[in-house]
């Protein structure tokens, strides 16, 4: 008589429940889990921290830039005023007299006194303030002009054509017809301290 092979039943397994439940079926966290949870920096906070540097940095380089106007330092100037090309135009218009200097002031000074005299019904003296005030603009357009393109004569006989940027003559016109302690970069040599003084012409290089 064959008798069967009884299979060994499986032993029970024991499902262990888990602790600390809270109401919503998680682990309640402990202490130092919450405080790293609420210490983890969040996107929004990053693009502040962000914005902030990007500030910070503006704002570095706007005090550089500020610093190097007020003392002419090339490094860190606008990119139209960089360069040995645009010093020499700034020096050579700074070490001379320009009438274009006096254009605001005279200006502004003889437009008070046409306005007074219209007001006064003085027509005679209304024409001639008037063309005063003309001859104060065509004096200063004309004396900028003629010391901007001696300054570029005077650039081509230092500095080879190709280094010498478009617009410096430009550069050296809207310089001359500014006053002198208005103007950006601030004057770095004084009147007859001419540039050309201390450089070798490239004939003589």
């Amino acid at each position: 008589m064959l008798f069967k092979k009884k299979t060994p039943e499986a032993a029970p397994v024991e499902i262990a429940e888990p602790e600390n439940l809270s109401g919503k079926g998680r682990a309640t966290p402990t202490r130092k889990e919450a405080q790293a949870a609420r210490h983890r920096p969040l996107v929004i906070n990053d693009r502040k921290a962000a914005k902030a540097a990007q500030r910070e940095a503006r704002n570095e380089a706007y005090a550089k830039q500020q610093h190097a106007m007020e003392h002419g330092i090339d490094k860190y100037l606008p990119p139209r005023d960089k360069g040995p090309v645009r010093k020499f135009a700034r020096d050579f218009i700074d070490a001379g007299f320009n009438f274009g200097e006096m254009f605001m002031p005279l200006a502004l000074g003889l437009m008070g006194v046409v306005l007074l005299f219209g007001l006064l019904q003085q027509a005679e003296l209304y024409v001639y303030t008037t063309m005063g005030m003309y001859a104060v603009i065509f004096l200063g357009l004309g004396h900028a002009l003629l010391e901007s393109l001696r300054m570029y004569r005077t650039a081509k006989r230092y500095f080879r054509e190709e280094e010498i940027p478009k617009g410096t003559t430009f550069y050296g016109f809207s310089r001359a017809f500014q006053v002198r302690r208005w103007r950006m970069p601030k004057p770095q040599v004084k009147r007859g301290e001419w540039p050309q003084a201390t450089m070798t012409p490239l004939e003589e290089r």
